[in-house]
Order: C-alpha cells, then sequence, then structure tokens
C-alpha cells in the first residue's frame, strides 16, 4: 500500500466510517514508510527513548528520596516535638545552637505536669563510650534517658523490658541496648538479655534490647546505642556540671493535628520554667519533625525538579530528531506527494500523513523508552541501592508527552509538504 492507495481509497472525508478508514490506512502507510529506513528510524527515535527513560528514572529516584526521608521521619517517634539548647548571652558575647546547656530535667517535669497536649515528655545526654563484654568491645553511643523514651520515641524492645521508674528513681546500673550493638557484642544466637557489661569500667545488666530502627535520614545508625537511666548516667557514668542539666527534651503530642497547640504550650511554659519576658530573649528552640520533613522535601523537590529538567532535554532533542528526519523525508518523497496530489488528495490527506509517521515515531519510541526507564529504575534500585518510588502516573505522562512531542516537532513538516504545489512537486527530480 502506498500514498497513491490511500487517496484512490478514500478521495473525500464523508461519513466517521470513510474518516476512521482513512485514519488506519494512513498510519498503517506510515509504519510501513517507516520500516522501509528502519535505521534511520531507529536513530531518529532514539532521544526520544533515551529521554523517556530518563524522566522516568529520574521520577522514581526524587520519589524515593521524598518517601524514605518521610519514612525516616515517622521512625523517629510519634508527632515528636523536640526542645534544644538555644542561644544565650554571657559575658556581653551571644552563643548559638547548643552553645550551653540551658534545659533541665525541671522543664522537663513541668512540660509533663502542664502541657495538656502532650502525653509524655523525656529528656537524654549522650556520650561515646566503650562497652565490653567477654574479649570483645565495641564503641558506641550511650544515652541517658528516662523510661518515657520508649513511649515518646516509640521504640519498643524486641527481648526483655525497658527500664522503670524503680530504675530511674535508684540510679540502678541497668540498660537496654541496641540492635548493632547486640551484633557486635554477642555470638549469633546468643541471647543477651542478663549479661553483665562493662560501660567505661563500670558493669551494668542488660535488661532488654531495642527494636531496629536502620539509618535516620542523615544517615546515622539508629541502632548503634546503649539506653541507661538518666539518673544513673549523671550520677555514675557521664557525671555533671550543674545536676538536673540535659542536652535535649522530647515531648509526644496528642495528635498530629495538636502539634501546633502543643509547641505553643511548651514554649511558654518553658519561657516560665526561664523567667524568659521577651521572645528574643529565648534561650532554647523548639522544633518538630514536620519542621525537619519540610526541609528535606523541599531539597528533595528541588533536586527532582533538576533532574527532570536535565532529563527532559532529551524529549526536546528527540523531537528536533523527529523534525529533522521527517523535513528530509518530504523533500525525498516531493514527486511521491504530487502524484498523490493529482490524483485527488487533499492537502489533509497529505498533513494527516506526515503527522501519523511523527506520531508513530515519537509514541513507538516513548514506547520502548517506557521500558528501559522501569528496567533501568529497578538496576538503580538493586545495585546503587538507592530508594526508588515507581509512579504509574510519571509512566503515563512521560509516554503522553512524548506524544504531544511528535505532533508538535512533526507538524512543520507536514504543514510544507501539504502546501506543496503539486505541478512543482510533479517536476521535482
Amino acid at each position: 500500500m502506498s500514498l497513491l492507495d490511500v487517496a484512490a481509497a478514500v478521495p473525500e472525508l464523508g461519513t466517521a466510517g470513510q474518516t476512521a478508514k482513512l485514519i488506519t490506512m494512513t498510519a498503517r502507510v506510515a509504519a510501513r514508510a517507516l520500516w522501509r529506513n528502519r535505521l534511520r528510524s531507529g536513530l531518529t527515535m532514539l532521544g526520544m527513548i533515551i529521554g523517556v527513560a530518563a524522566v522516568i528514572a529520574m521520577v522514581s529516584v526524587g520519589k524515593g528520596a521524598d518517601r524514605f526521608v518521610q519514612e525516616q521521619m515517622q521512625s523517629f517517634g510519634t508527632n515528636i516535638i523536640m526542645v534544644i539548647p538555644g542561644a544565650v548571652t554571657s559575658g556581653g558575647a551571644r552563643s548559638g545552637w547548643g552553645g550551653a546547656s540551658t534545659l533541665t530535667a525541671n522543664d522537663t517535669e513541668a512540660i509533663r505536669r502542664n502541657a495538656p497536649d502532650i502525653v509524655a515528655a523525656t529528656h537524654s545526654r549522650r556520650q561515646v563510650a566503650q562497652i565490653i563484654y567477654g574479649s570483645a568491645n565495641w564503641s558506641t553511643v550511650v544515652q541517658g534517658v528516662t523510661p518515657d523514651f520508649e513511649r515518646v520515641r516509640n521504640w519498643p524492645v524486641v527481648a526483655g523490658s525497658f527500664f522503670t521508674e524503680r530504675h530511674e528513681k535508684s540510679a540502678s546500673k541497668v540498660t537496654v541496648l541496641g540492635q548493632t550493638v547486640v551484633r557486635n557484642l554477642f555470638g549469633p544466637g546468643q541471647d543477651p538479655v542478663g549479661t553483665t557489661i562493662r560501660i567505661k569500667n563500670v558493669p551494668f545488666k542488660v535488661i532488654g534490647v531495642l527494636e531496629a530502627k536502620g539509618q535516620s535520614s542523615y544517615g546515622q545508625d539508629q541502632d548503634d546505642v546503649a539506653m541507661i537511666p538518666f539518673s544513673t548516667a549523671e550520677r555514675r557514668l557521664m557525671g555533671a556540671a550543674i545536676l538536673g542539666s540535659v542536652e535535649m527534651i522530647f515531648a509526644s503530642a496528642r495528635s498530629t493535628t495538636a502539634i501546633p497547640v502543643a509547641v505553643d504550650e511548651i514554649t511558654t511554659i518553658v519561657r516560665q520554667q526561664h523567667r524568659i519576658t521577651r521572645p528574643e530573649d529565648d534561650d532554647f528552640t523548639v522544633r518538630t519533625l514536620e519542621d525537619m520533613a519540610g526541609a528535606s522535601a523541599a531539597a528533595s523537590q528541588v533536586m527532582g525538579n533538576l533532574l527532570l529538567a536535565i532529563a527532559s532535554i532529551s524529549l526536546l532533542v528527540g523531537g528536533i530528531g523527529i523534525m529533522n528526519i521527517l523535513l528530509v523525508s518530504v523533500t525525498e518523497r516531493t514527486r511521491e506527494i504530487g502524484l498523490r496530489m493529482a490524483v485527488g488528495a487533499k492537502a489533509r490527506h497529505i498533513l494527516l500523513q506526515f503527522l501519523s509517521e511523527a506520531t508513530v515515531l515519537s509514541l513507538t519510541g516513548g514506547l520502548i523508552g517506557v521500558g528501559l526507564g522501569l528496567v533501568v529504575t529497578s538496576l538503580i534500585a538493586r545495585f546503587a541501592e538507592w530508594p526508588t518510588a515507581l509512579s504509574f502516573g510519571s509512566v503515563a505522562l512521560a509516554f503522553l508527552v512524548s506524544g504531544s512531542v511528535g505532533v508538535f516537532f512533526g507538524f512543520y513538516p507536514a504543514r510544507k509538504a501539504a502546501q506543496l504545489d503539486p505541478i512543482e512537486a510533479l517536476r521535482w527530480e
């Protein structure tokens, strides 16, 4: 079947059936024309294939990174609010964030007692220390916390139990270990609960093992930790220049919707505790996971948009390639176009013919690009071990954009072919 066959079969666009027949026959002719020049068509589609595959892969990586951050934020705890030591003025010099220990255990107790939208509150101190068990040793982060830490951070134990208020009041030498510490101190299948380890040469009884949390959004291993009662850390292990000073306070709001109100309550209570009258004199900072997640999401969105823009350049290059090859095709087939017009083909038939070729090129390239994008996304997740999240919406959008690019860049060559003068076209050599 040739262009002349199409013109002879459907000389006019009358009924809907004739229109459908014309479109079908035109698409078949376009496919055959492209098949006759397989290598040229394949090279033309290459830009479209790479563009669609790159868009799918980049969107998947961006969404995967965003989901990973959100999961890490959720693993940090339930409706967490953090109170951090802020700037203080000493001797005329103002120190920055965390410049001094401005928070105390009394602040935590005041929050727990007076903030109606807070269900639990805890405080902590931390120090890197060497832990020894038998001939094995491991350097890890030792955290002194209160019994409410398990509830606030939503961090249950998988063996044994967390320490209680009785352990806190008596400054008991007990500890709960993270999975990384257990893995490096104890042999496979060995139960650490009930054993005695030494932290900075002080004996501690292991009473529990924490559930695995994995890495934080900052790449820190959350399981590389040993928890001990705060009073024990203060009196028997870490010491303190001022008794009751803490490094950070964690609080859990009643619900997600109550977080903004809870933040205001905590701010008011701590100001009262520190006798602060002006907000600009605050010596603490209140942060929520929503703040941190929002900053991470904004950074991920900027990076995702940048990657998407870079990937979209390939689609543009692919569209330009389609335009170029169709312009060449118009030149090569000028005499054939003139013959078709001579037997009754209208300008719209010629326009439809070349638009069909452009659409077939772009959609075929888009379809191959979708397959390649799925493969690349899978390889990234498997070998690079990056988090990916395949979005079927982005797959469909990339495919539709590839078709639109074909139509857009194919319109000019198709219009040029449709506007050829039949007599001049027949004279073309």
